[in-house]
């Protein structure tokens, strides 16, 4: 199969033929429809992520369709699924309790196992997978896996998020998008923080309430004078100090602040304001994925068209390009997300 293969941190991918996955028994091979290209892919691209090393296939938000299912999968070949990049146990205490996104078995394709840059891909433990809905491109879909569940677990899951509450977004990229667009969905007063012109004002049209420049002076002080004492709830979505101290800054006294954005390398360890966490008596959550049994919660939103995930899709690219957009991380970036669809190319 044609995979694009990390050989060095920060170089180009290398486009080569490899052999093809081995089906597990409890799982399945699927032909990738599509696959984003996402923050966290270029964590690893850049040597950041300790379990990316150079041989590794990047790649873990995405969906494609059954080719070969193991004798303990309950799949058939043909079936569309999409595939959560979190891949739990089943087994194990937060499992069943629910939080199999924390399961201490998990697996994540492109994060010490071969991932979905890749024309097919081998999922273990299929009981994580959810069908494609008829309704739901190949293309949007494979945002679910990652970006837009990442973002509905944050607030629905860990901030409880209640319509009409002030929610402040710090970072407009994919995550920050879908928190952007789920928050409206749940009747949330939205303002985004980003320091590209291009982005916020493509937020402002997807409904953001206010944007600001973070560019332009202390962006917390801005938001709780615009909101009156501050946001009710703040998602942090790029990982990075800055950002993480606005974002606890910002909030209101019993504020709710959620780590989406992704800490690792020289961001793992980080100086932060816990003077303002305790004189506002702030909680703060951390989040990563999202349990797969929460699916249906978030689908059934999209079916009905209560929220559009269209925005979120900027561009569908070639596997050949993939480097491109890794490498377009590093700065500034327009806004929306790169998803590949097309992978002999």
């Amino acid at each position: 199969m044609r995979a694009a293969v990390l050989r060095e941190y920060n170089g180009d991918l290398s486009l080569q033929d490899v052999p093809d996955p081995v089906c597990p028994a409890d799982g399945v091979v699927l032909k990738v429809l599509a696959c984003g290209i996402c923050r966290s892919d270029w964590h690893g691209w850049v040597g950041e992520h300790p379990k990316v090393k150079p041989g590794d296939i990047p790649g873990h938000e995405y969906c494609g369709e059954v080719v070969e299912a193991g004798p303990l999968a309950n799949w058939r070949v043909g079936d569309r699924v999409i595939a959560p990049f979190i891949l739990s146990c089943g087994s194990c205490p937060d499992c069943r309790s629910g939080h199999s996104n924390s399961c201490a078995h998990q697996l994540v394709p492109g994060f010490g196992r071969p991932g979905a840059y890749a024309e097919y891909i081998a999922v273990p433990h299929a009981h994580n997978l959810t069908r494609l809905p008829d309704t739901l491109s190949p293309v949007l879909a494979a945002g679910l896996g990652c970006r837009v569940t990442t973002a509905w677990h944050a607030l629905t899951g860990r901030a409880a998020l209640q319509a009409g509450e002030w929610l402040a977004v710090h970072g407009t990229g994919g995550i920050g998008l879908s928190v952007l667009l789920l928050g409206r969905a749940l009747g949330a007063r939205v303002i985004v923080v980003d320091i590209v012109p291009e982005r916020l004002e493509h937020a402002l049209s997807l409904g953001a309430e206010l944007a600001f420049d973070a560019r332009d002076g202390d962006v917390a002080q801005r938001i709780i004078a615009a909101t009156g004492r501050g946001a009710h709830v703040s998602v942090e979505a790029l990982g990075i100090p800055a950002t993480t101290n606005a974002s606890i800054e910002c909030l209101r006294p019993l504020g709710r602040h959620v780590q989406v954005g992704l800490p690792t390398g020289h961001t793992a360890t980080m100086q932060i304001n816990m003077n303002a966490v305790y004189m506002k008596q702030l909680a703060v959550y951390g989040t990563r994925g999202m349990p797969s049994w929460r699916y249906p919660s978030l689908l059934d939103l999209i079916e009905r068209g209560v929220v559009d995930v269209r925005p979120i899709v900027a561009r569908e690219v070639p596997l050949s390009a993939a480097s491109v957009e890794l490498r377009a991380f590093g700065g500034p970036m327009p806004p929306g997300v790169a998803v590949i669809s097309e992978f002999r190319g």
